[in-house]
């Protein structure tokens, strides 16, 4: 089956804005361990959605997210030339908790588990 031209170009946005986040930006805000979770496309191309996971405490999102927003035009310029799209979308950063949270839930499961195999 055929996909839509919007998800194939979120796909590609999604390694060149891992590659640039991982090569090209030197923002210690910016921690090691920050994952493009998924890109999406809005229908037109003039949109983009990044969800980002980094694993930090609360000050350090907002460190990062910080960071993020100031180098989103140096991103931005950066995909759209290595993609070669007509218009550069204008990106709109959202940090994805839902890794940390599935990591919470496996810890909860984990210790119940724990606790009844204590139990008896």
């Amino acid at each position: 089956m055929r996909r839509d031209r919007s998800a194939r170009v979120g796909d590609e946005m999604q390694k060149m804005i891992a590659d640039i986040l991982r090569n090209d930006i030197k923002d210690p805000r910016i921690p090691v361990m920050t994952s493009v979770v998924e890109v999406k496309m809005s229908a037109d191309l003039s949109h983009a959605t990044v969800y980002l996971s980094v694993m930090t405490d609360d000050k350090g999102k907002k460190d990062f997210s910080e960071a993020i927003n100031k180098a989103s035009g140096f991103i931005r310029r950066e995909a759209s030339q290595r993609i070669n799209l007509r218009v550069a979308p204008e990106l709109h950063f959202v940090i994805d908790d839902s890794i940390e949270k599935g990591m919470r839930l496996m810890k909860l499961i984990d210790d119940t588990i724990k606790e009844d195999q204590s139990r008896g």
